[in-house]
């Protein structure tokens, strides 16, 4: 006879392969056609808000791993939010000026930006950016990243450029920006100044230098035709060296070697004299650095003087303690120049090639002036040593090509005025990893003023005119305010596009010199002033909350779009434009490698869509500690398919045994449940309470851990596996079965709310198959709370301990499988010998049989343990073949199986049950 038609199998249309490659991008589909974010914006109306404001990506380019981690985290957070009692709007966007576009604009497209005209530059400049954020668009939504896609902000948007000049205009107002002749970073590849975050470090390898001065005025200190000795990594600044400076406090010494006199700090003697191969220095004279302020030497090549001079710069780490002093060359040197009046020698024009100012050296590039000045020195007698080394050295982040320190007249933003106001901001804020804090004070602490000035096309213009006549800029509440007007019609190219005349408002003077002609200045902003004022430019903008919640970016950012926003925010608004940060790591290889194509280790999130799903990369983000850096790998990605692929089938069980439960007549009341579903209710309170905190916390890790484990040990692996034969065998309607579905069907539904943020697509695919399901989408619905009456620590201790029984019985099993004896444990007779502890935790329950899935235990109490029983923790346990005959529709074996005379290859349950139920027997 086939029982199996008997049985209450499971039953369900969801698939056991989720086929995410091919079905993400129908659902996707589904979810804009349905306009899915606006309706969970119209249904969170009214709530309290939370804004996650979007750090824009750069339009060039497709969207890489590191962009995949930051856009899915935010993606965690906001539909946490939404579904956390929160309206939490969340507008993309994107940084569209600078540097890569132009360059991309010139390479890609073979346009000659010098030739061309300027308006039409930047137009293709404009279209190249649109098209990357139309790209980049299609990607962050395969991504599955809700959001406001049909209006993102866009840099390059005229109703943006407006804001960026209102904030440009306001920090001028408050004297926070003015323009001076300073040491920038200065790219030669680029032709332009750049920021302190567009610098990264690369090895390089470097001459070093010692080289004398003679003191041709010692002050009566020094004698005069006596040396001192500087060092350097950059011969190339020598014909710019325009002092030298000493500490102050420091001990120097004069020293005789081979009948010359050499001043040298007396800390460093000892390497200076290794490398300069001294075999015995007599000290002839010590001093304190103060004492020689004031000491003249002669510059090795040039007709000048070279002054000692005090700065408290110079330490003991490297070189001789007497430094050589470029002012225009250096921050330091910069400084320490202008307090003694030294001057400004900046010899290199915009491409690094040396300029009339340094005789001998005009028209060379300033890497070949290394080799120059160090031949010259040499013919010049002044040359002590010169070596090699390899050290970390500036490079700009775009041509990847190094940078030097050049003295430019550029536009600066002064903090100086508010750095203890944004330090104090600083301290307010919730930091994640807390030691973002940290590092953030230290940056703002130790930074100088801002060079906001760029010597390119494409960009945002600085808002200044200058007088003709007398050279005096003009800028003012009526001039800001009539050029952002003018940007917000017609966008920023309008500032090239008129003359000074139409875009002036009437009736403009100097405020010097009363004349009324004015230039427009040439340079454009730098690039992370517009992404620095977005604070404004969206959330004022908008009509959003500012100052917005959280600022989510990778650790680059503290020095890039979180400091740049700090700044903007406090010199305009007095404090900071967020309420928290939250920061991640980079993503690596398998191996802790950075990525990149020389490698082939580069892991394509676009790729893994494609072949993978997205819910499994997503499924990877939540696994990974992301406040380090994460390492991705075809072989970890596997490893999280394999989890997905378990958390799949754990859902689909659920699924396929609440087909015949209607939750609005089957569901029984707690109280008339069984003790194990009432357990698994109590279970799920603990993991839904630890989950929920984990999200507040950002912790997804362990939102991640926490609900694998209970997804695939505690239900699938102990739960689902102890129900089985209640949900199969037991009456369809029967309390015992309905109570299993009524405990399956809650936590069904605290599950999938869970998941809906972590993984949009299976948990929407789960919801349409729940039974009773009336909302369309489990993103409509809000998380779950944790009900206080099914939470039962008792029944938790109780059934912990039954558990931890449970798996020594099951290693017992498995040697018997192992050896033959029996096959399905249903075959088993489990003897159980406890010492007193464990009698009083099988004591606790009459279902052995189920908690085992055996057929018969038999429990010896006080009895000999036989010698080839199985000594486990606290129990001797001993497997024996069941007795009895097979039921042939639940598969026990027991002794009364044939008893009943119209059933007799059934067990009395499942004889009662084919009573009960009317079943027809298919022959």
């Amino acid at each position: 006879m086939d029982y199996s038609k008997t049985l209450c199998l499971p039953q369900t249309a969801f698939p056991m392969r989720g086929n995410l490659p091919q079905n993400e991008p129908k659902t996707q589909q589904r979810w804009d056609e349905e306009k899915i974010y606006e309706k969970v914006q119209a249904r969170t109306k009214g709530r309290p808000t939370f804004v996650l404001h979007d750090g824009p990506p750069y339009a060039n380019g497709d969207l890489h791993m590191g962009h995949a981690l930051n856009k899915v985290l935010k993606d965690f957070i906001v539909r946490y939010k939404s579904m956390s009692g929160y309206d939490a709007p969340y507008i993309p966007g994107w940084d569209t000026h600078g540097l890569p576009i132009e360059h991309a604009v010139e390479t890609k497209e073979k346009v000659n930006r010098k030739s061309m005209d300027l308006i039409e530059f930047r137009e293709k400049c404009t279209q190249y950016a649109l098209r990357y954020v139309d790209h980049q668009r299609g990607q962050c939504k395969r991504l599955s990243v809700r959001g406001d896609w049909d209006h993102p902000y866009i840099t390059l948007k005229p109703e943006y450029e407006a804001w960026q000049i209102r904030v440009f205009g306001e920090m001028a107002k408050n004297g926070y920006i003015y323009k001076g002749m300073k040491p920038v970073y200065w790219s030669p590849s680029s032709e332009s100044a750049l920021a302190e975050a567009e610098i990264e470090y690369y090895d390089k390898r470097s001459p070093s230098i010692y080289v004398r001065f003679q003191v041709t005025d010692g002050q009566d200190k020094l004698p005069n035709g006596s040396y001192v000795i500087i060092w350097t990594t950059t011969p190339w600044t020598i014909p710019a060296n325009l002092g030298i400076a000493i500490h102050p406090e420091l001990d120097y010494v004069l020293v005789k070697v081979a009948g010359e006199e050499y001043l040298v700090a007396e800390g460093l003697l000892s390497n200076v004299s290794q490398a300069l191969e001294w075999s015995s220095p007599e000290i002839a004279k010590r001093f304190k650095g103060a004492e020689l302020e004031g000491v003249i030497t002669q510059h090795p090549f040039y007709e000048r003087k070279s002054p000692v001079v005090l700065g408290e710069h110079v330490t003991l780490d490297t070189g001789t303690g007497c430094v050589h002093t470029a002012p225009g060359h250096g921050e330091d040197d910069y400084l320490v120049g202008k307090k003694y009046d030294l001057g400004i020698l900046s010899p290199l024009d915009d491409r690094g090639y040396f300029t009339a100012e340094a005789p001998g050296f005009t028209g060379m590039f300033y890497e070949d002036g290394n080799k120059a000045v160090t031949q010259l020195l040499e013919e010049k007698g002044a040359l002590l040593k010169l070596a090699f080394i390899n050290h970390q050295y500036p490079h700009d982040w775009r041509t990847k090509k190094p940078v030097i320190y050049r003295a430019t007249e550029q536009w600066f933003a002064s903090i100086d005025a508010f750095r203890d106001k944004m330090l104090e901001q600083i301290a307010s804020i919730r930091w994640t990893p807390a030691w973002g804090e940290t590092r953030l004070h230290n940056m703002i602490r130790d930074r100088g003023d801002w060079c906001i000035s760029r010597q390119r096309a494409w960009g945002v213009p600085i808002p200044v005119f200058y007088c003709k006549e007398c050279g005096h800029p003009l800028i003012n509440d009526q001039t800001i305010e009539h050029i952002s007007k003018l940007f917000g019609e017609h966008g920023s190219s309008v500032w090239f596009a008129k003359s000074e005349e139409e875009l002036l408002p009437e009736g403009m003077t100097c405020e010097a010199c009363g004349h009324d002609h004015f230039r427009k200045e040439k340079d454009i902003m730098d690039v992370w002033f517009d992404s620095g004022s977005s604070h404004a430019a969206v959330l004022k903008e908008r009509g959003l909350p500012w100052p917005a919640d959280m600022y989510l970016e990778g650790s680059d950012q503290y020095r890039g779009w979180f400091n740049s926003s700090l700044i903007t925010a406090t010199a305009v608004f007095g404090r900071a434009p967020y309420k928290s940060i939250l920061s991640h790591g980079f993503v690596l290889d398998g191996e802790g490698r950075k990525m990149s194509k020389s490698l082939g280790n580069v892991v394509d999130p676009v790729k893994v869509s494609e072949q993978l799903g997205v819910d499994i990369l997503r499924l990877w983000v939540s696994s990974v500690d992301y406040t380090a850096d994460v390492r991705i790998s075809n072989d970890i990605l596997k490893q999280i398919a394999e989890s997905y692929r378990k958390i799949r089938n754990t859902f689909r069980f659920l699924l396929g045994n609440l087909s015949d439960f209607d939750p609005a007549t089957d569901r029984l009341p707690y109280a008339e449940m069984n003790e194990l579903d009432r357990y698994m209710l109590s279970r799920m309170q603990s993991v839904l309470k630890k989950v929920l905190n984990a999200y507040e916390e950002y912790n997804f890790s362990t939102v991640y851990q926490t609900l694998h484990h209970f997804l695939t040990v505690d239900l699938s692996a102990f739960y689902m596996d102890v129900s089985k034969d209640r949900l199969y065998c037991d009456l369809s309607k029967g309390t015992r079965r309905r109570s299993t579905q009524t405990a399956m069907y809650e936590m069904l539904q605290v599950l999938v709310r869970l998941l809906a943020p972590i993984l949009p697509h299976t948990m929407e695919e789960v919801w349409q198959y729940i039974p009773g399901q009336t909302v369309e989408s489990v993103q409509l619905v809000d998380m779950p709370e944790v009900h206080s009456e099914y939470v039962d620590q008792d029944l938790e201790d109780k059934w912990g301990q039954l558990i931890a029984l449970r798996d020594e019985v099951l290693k017992a099993l498995e040697v018997a499988r192992k050896d033959k004896q029996i096959g399905s444990s249903l075959e088993a007779d489990v003897h159980l010998y406890p010492d007193e502890a464990t009698l009083k935790v099988l004591g606790l329950t009459d279902e052995l049989e189920q908690l085992f899935i055996v057929s018969q235990v038999h429990v010896h109490e006080g009895e000999a343990v036989p010698a080839d029983a199985m000594t486990l923790d606290g129990v001797a346990v001993k497997v024996e073949n069941a007795q009895g005959e097979k039921c042939e529709r639940c598969w026990m074996v027991l002794p009364e199986v044939g008893h009943d005379p119209h059933h007799a290859d059934l067990c009395p349950r499942c004889a009662h049950v084919m009573e009960e139920e009317d079943h027809h027997i298919v022959q």
